[in-house]
């Protein structure tokens, strides 16, 4: 490399560092919908239909980002909101942006705060296919009612055994001459999971994350 290369390589660098690799995650962006309900904002959430990935789980509306439809991640939230909630996208105010969110199992999540004008969620008509379920919590809950902090441990497995009892290879680190404590699974990182218990069940994962992030902002 020489003087021009680096000039090159210099003038590529990003003036807002994002995500290296993003491309090999799971890209997605929720909605954090604010409603205002008398003098308090309370959260609106969603409980995912029983047919579809994380079933029956609570989580904020959101999903895949579509480089070929959406600009960015505020467009996919409100993209997202709009066909899951069945609300009109004139109804949504956006206020901002949190932090990404790299997940452990490989996705990215772009949290997009929003008031949201509605007076009750009977208002609001789901697509059936991908909710079960809307309500509203108080932010307040959360405040008086902090998240309890779970751990779970990560490992890395360069192989693993099929319902055959076939061993499937899928990181030859032996064969690659890699140390001897990389030919058998490693890591066993230690992970905090979040849980907040609410009037509606449990609130866990990448929703409470964000949850818990929003009341420390507010605090």
């Amino acid at each position: 490399m020489n003087h021009e290369t680096l000039e090159r390589l210099v003038a590529k660098l990003p003036d807002c560092p994002g995500i290296l690799a993003r491309e090999k995650f799971f890209n997605s962006a929720v909605l954090v919908p604010l409603v205002t309900c008398g003098d308090e904002f309370h959260l609106l959430f969603e409980k995912r239909a029983q047919g579809i990935r994380q079933g029956s789980e609570v989580c904020f509306p959101g999903g895949m980002h579509d480089p070929g439809t959406d600009a960015n991640c505020i467009e996919t939230a409100v993209r997202e909101t709009v066909e899951e909630l069945g609300i009109g996208k004139e109804k949504i105010e956006v206020i901002g942006r949190f932090d990404t969110l790299v997940a452990s199992m490989g996705a990215t999540v772009d949290p997009v705060l929003a008031l949201v004008d509605i007076k009750d969620v009977s208002e609001l008509s789901v697509n059936p296919e991908e909710v079960e379920d809307i309500f509203l919590i108080p932010v307040s809950h959360f405040v008086k009612h902090p998240a309890e902090d779970y751990k779970v441990r990560l490992i890395v497995e360069p192989f693993y055994t099929d319902k055959n009892g076939n061993e499937v290879t899928l990181f030859p680190a032996k064969d690659l001459g890699l140390p001897e404590i990389y030919h058998k699974p490693w890591g066993k990182a230690i992970h905090r999971i979040l849980v907040y218990k609410t009037p509606k069940g449990i609130i866990w994962g990448i929703t409470a994350e964000i949850v818990h992030d929003l009341i420390a902002k507010i605090l």
